[in-house]
C-alpha cells in the first residue's frame, strides 16, 4: 500500500505530471490522440476557468499519481448546474487504493456546492476496467449516444 498525502486542487506546477497521466489515458482511448502541447494548453485553460475544477492526488513525497477534471455546465433537463467530468486517471501502480473514488467524491462535493444535481462523463466502450469502476460506484449508462463535429477542420489525430 502506498502513502497518499492528499487530494487537492491542482496548480500550474502540477501540469507536467498531469500531462504525463493524460498520455497514459489517451493511449487507451481511440477517440483521442496524445499531444503534450494540446493537453498542456487545455490544462492551463481549465486551471484559469472559474467554472472548472482540476484535482490531483499527491503522495507523501509530493508526486502526482492521479488527477480529475470537471466543468460546470447548465442543464436544461436539470434546470440548473450539472458537471461534466472530462478526465479521471490514476497511475497504474496506485490503482485499487480508493484514489479514483476520492477524486470523484471531491468533484461531487464541489458540484454540490454549485448546486449541481448530476455528474456525467464519457468512457471508452472498450475500456472494461473503467466501465467496471464506474458501475461499482453507481454510475449508470444511458441510451444516449455521444456525437461530435470538429470545427474549422480541426481533427485531432
Amino acid at each position: 500500500m502506498h502513502d497518499l498525502a492528499a487530494i487537492r486542487p491542482a496548480t500550474a506546477a502540477d501540469i507536467p505530471a498531469m500531462v504525463g497521466l493524460l498520455g497514459r489515458l489517451f493511449a487507451i482511448e481511440v477517440d483521442f490522440a496524445f499531444s503534450p502541447e494540446r493537453q498542456q494548453r487545455g490544462l492551463e485553460l481549465l486551471l484559469a476557468a472559474p467554472q472548472a475544477m482540476v484535482l490531483v492526488a499527491e503522495t507523501a513525497g509530493g508526486g502526482v499519481v492521479g488527477m480529475a477534471t470537471a466543468q460546470q455546465l447548465i442543464s436544461t433537463a436539470e434546470g440548473g448546474p450539472a458537471l461534466l467530468v472530462e478526465d479521471l486517471v490514476v497511475a497504474l501502480d496506485w490503482r485499487g487504493q480508493g484514489i479514483g473514488t476520492a477524486l470523484l467524491d471531491e468533484l461531487a462535493a464541489w458540484g454540490q456546492g454549485l448546486g449541481a444535481t448530476r455528474m456525467q462523463l464519457l468512457a471508452d466502450r472498450t475500456n472494461a476496467p473503467a466501465l467496471h469502476f464506474y458501475r461499482q460506484r453507481a454510475w449508470q449508462e444511458t441510451p444516449m449516444v455521444c456525437l461530435r463535429k470538429f470545427l474549422k477542420g480541426e481533427k485531432v489525430q
